[in-house]
């Protein structure tokens, strides 16, 4: 089994992933943007019961973008860490919170129809102007 460990940008909340990580998604909806502060957001995709926080659960602040997507943040350093879809089995944990080494997993664009005007997608990988 794979495992994978992350953190903010403080280091207050940890956290372990016991899973592989199969895939990223550059995600470009306008959502994603605004709680980046970036032209796309990466994110892991993760078996919810794969996921474990180490430590700083408790400065977690929480976000409910929309009916069923909730956004996780650290209320110290405000990283980004986790979109949780409260539809699926899975969560998204944003890929620059990760600490292990990850080698090249399959990724994809996602939402490219709302991407950032000023944001050219030219590296090749599978573009989605909706969520695949």
């Amino acid at each position: 089994m794979q495992t994978h460990t992350g953190s903010c940008l403080c280091g207050v909340v940890r956290y372990r992933i016991d899973a592989a990580i199969n895939e990223l998604t550059h995600c470009h909806c306008k959502m994603c943007r605004k709680a980046h502060g970036a032209a796309f957001a990466t994110y892991a995709s993760v078996p919810l019961d794969a996921f474990h926080f180490l430590s700083g659960k408790d400065q977690l602040g929480v976000y409910h973008s929309s009916d069923h997507v909730t956004r996780t943040f650290c209320i110290r350093c405000g990283s980004n860490l986790q979109f949780v879809d409260n539809r699926e089995h899975e969560l998204g944990i944003a890929a620059g919170t990760l600490d292990s080494p990850l080698p090249a997993p399959p990724q994809e664009h996602i939402f490219a129809s709302s991407k950032a005007d000023w944001y050219e997608i030219r590296d090749g990988l599978p573009t989605h102007d909706e969520d695949r």
